[in-house]
């Protein structure tokens, strides 16, 4: 999935099986220390594992700070409705066990399709906290955008 360049489009440089596999360790301490974390995704079905979703500290240096939702999909995976599904589990387990009050979403300007599924879920977004990523390199990944939900307003 990391390694598909429709997946990476808006995430930047693709990744190696080594770097997902430190990735996954890093989740998985992460989510011991903090209690939530990402969650892998799977087709109910079948078990089959087509990406992961969940909850992320929003990184230092941002111009903002939070809790932020966050999904990956194998692009098998997409326009049948399970980004949206896992944000809603995700958004619940936020809200109803951790007891946040509001939840954050950030992508790139471009990325259409993330910005359909932060509407979907009931997140709005102000144009004045548009901004751009500083952890992202000069060009098409450094303008972004904001979303919220606030625990009052979700669907």
């Amino acid at each position: 999935m990391n390694a598909d360049p429709e997946v990476r489009e808006h995430l930047g440089d693709l990744l190696t099986r080594e770097h997902c596999d430190a990735s996954v360790a890093q989740f998985q301490a992460e989510f011991d220390q903090r209690g939530y974390g990402w969650w892998a995704v799977e087709v109910r079905a079948t078990g089959e594992f087509i990406g992961f979703a969940g909850l992320d500290q929003a990184d230092d240096g941002m111009p903002f700070t939070g809790v932020e939702i966050g999904w990956r999909l194998a692009r098998s995976a997409w326009g049948q409705g399970y980004a949206t599904e896992a944000a809603l589990t995700v958004l619940a387990h936020g809200f109803d066990t951790l007891g946040l009050s509001e939840i954050l979403a950030v992508t790139t300007a471009t990325n259409l399709r993330s910005q359909a599924v932060m509407r979907r879920i009931g997140m709005t977004r102000d144009p004045g906290d548009d901004f751009d990523d500083p952890t992202a390199p000069e060009g098409p990944l450094r303008p972004s955008v904001l979303y919220r939900i606030a625990r009052s307003a979700r669907i």
